[in-house]
């Protein structure tokens, strides 16, 4: 289940990190050679920006590339305080919250100022990335409690 989650995700920071370099390329072409900037590439690329970081977050945890700075001896009960501690700030700040977000902006019905698009299907990143990082969380619980 992980390689497939992790093969989903690879292939999903690609097409928006693909994206964003075709965004910012029409965007150097319609300034500097059309002479008429583009009103909506510089909100794409920001939204873009905003879910590649997130994606890209759960990603990197769950590969085990996240910055980790060892003050304290390793072992299995650190880890499992480690867990504890990284499932809970998933679970409370990234799904929970994200999701009081996201419901709030659609109830609300904020939309982006070039795009005209709700706000809230921006912020759906926060509450996705929560779960990813909690479905990394526990497979990686899993395997080192082998």
């Amino acid at each position: 289940m992980k390689a497939i989650v992790d093969r989903l995700l690879e292939g999903a920071l690609a097409v928006i990190l693909g994206g964003m370099v075709l965004v910012v390329s029409w965007q150097v072409v319609t300034r500097f050679l059309l002479r008429q900037p583009s009103s909506v590439t510089e909100e794409l690329v920001r939204f873009g920006l905003v879910w590649l970081a997130l994606l890209g977050a759960s990603y990197g945890f769950g590969q085990r590339a996240h910055l980790a700075i060892d003050l304290l001896p390793r072992g299995p009960k650190l880890d499992a305080v480690v867990h504890a501690a990284v499932a809970v700030f998933a679970s409370v700040v990234l799904v929970f919250g994200g999701w009081r977000l996201v419901d709030i902006t659609l109830g609300l019905g904020q939309t982006s100022a070039a795009l005209q698009i709700e706000r809230g299907y921006v912020y759906v990143v926060l509450p996705l990335s929560g779960l990813l990082i909690l479905f990394y969380t526990i497979v990686d619980f899993r395997e080192r409690a082998r």
